[in-house]
């Protein structure tokens, strides 16, 4: 996700917990600091059971732990309709960006940091997303999604792509981030800062299960874009196969890591605890090839209906949703 400018404030939307302050009770295994288990990507995330899994090579093998908040869509396009996106995209002009990366804005002029904006040059989301945003609007986690905002971003292994961990704006950004991973396959690795921990829970035994980059096959298919099916290996829910039964362990949030592998024409949404608790990123380790990432954003509740910016956010959403835009 790429990151909206500014430093975060505090969410209008109360965010769900993803790493709360647990103490140790019945049966919990409470040890020290396992400062070494960030030299990697500690745990990946699982989208058929929602769970955040130990990585077999490393010190959290035999451990998981519920990652809500992630709904992960593979093949929302077709070959096809990837091809004739990019080429849309490469017609217009790629301004540069930070960290290796090239960029197209579509959205209103923001000054983060005074929580200033107007609509500038912006006179809408670029005829080609209308499509995408009606499709993706099918889905249940993205009913009533309104996108106000659109950035392309262009990433390259030549340029040393990449970005940092962090937020995205939270004062006039909402509680849906959705991307679409376009060219090549990528991870989105999470991280959290919080003082708090984490409350891990035992797991069967890994040696005959695999790492799982992409989620089950049926998590697959049930999560093609012509056929969504409210499941929970699509979205994220609380069926999670975990041994209640064991002793737990708690780690500080700190040294905990989660890869959530991005499949070339994926489509991840963020929301609840993984939008406001966890820190995204994109290493440049994980940029192979020429990647294309479009992310929408919705407008916060203070620009939304009975907001305190209401009329300022409906004018938005108008120009927006024309979907008559060039690059800002």
């Amino acid at each position: 996700m790429p990151p909206a400018r500014g430093s975060p404030a505090q969410p209008s939307l109360a965010p769900r917990s993803a790493a709360g302050s647990l103490r140790p009770g019945p049966g919990v295994l409470h040890r020290p600091s396992l400062g070494c288990w960030r030299d990697g990507e500690t745990f990946t995330y699982r989208p058929a059971g929602g769970l955040a899994v130990g990585d077999p090579h490393s010190a959290a093998a035999g451990w998981a732990f519920p990652f809500p908040g992630v709904l992960l869509l593979e093949d929302f396009l077709s070959r096809a309709e990837e091809a004739e996106l990019v080429r849309a995209m490469d017609q217009d002009p790629w301004k540069p960006s930070q960290s290796g990366r090239r960029k197209q804005d579509y959205g209103p002029k923001v000054n983060f940091k005074k929580q200033k904006l107007r609509a500038g040059c912006f006179v809408g989301l670029p005829s080609f997303s209308q499509d995408i945003v009606k499709r993706m609007k099918a889905h249940p986690i993205l009913e009533g999604f309104l996108p106000v905002e659109q950035c392309n971003l262009d990433y390259l292994p030549e340029r040393g792509s990449a970005i940092d961990p962090h937020f995205d704006d939270w004062w006039l950004w909402g509680e849906r981030l959705v991307s679409l991973n376009l060219l090549s396959k990528t991870v989105l690795s999470m991280s959290c800062d919080s003082e708090n921990s984490i409350q891990l829970f035992a797991t069967p035994s890994q040696e005959s299960e695999k790492p799982d980059q992409t989620g089950s096959p049926q998590t697959s298919q049930n999560c093609k874009n012509n056929n969504f099916i409210p499941t929970s290996a699509c979205e994220n829910s609380d069926n999670w196969d975990l041994d209640h039964t064991t002793p737990t362990k708690l780690v500080p949030c700190k040294e905990v890591t989660v890869a959530v592998h991005l499949p070339r024409r994926s489509l991840v949404v963020l929301y609840g605890a993984a939008r406001y608790k966890w820190k995204h990123a994109i290493h440049r380790k994980h940029i192979e090839h020429r990647r294309v990432c479009i992310t929408f954003r919705e407008l916060s509740t203070e620009f939304s209906l009975g907001g305190k910016h209401e009329k300022l956010g409906k004018e938005l959403l108008d120009i927006a949703l024309s979907f008559q835009g060039k690059p800002v």
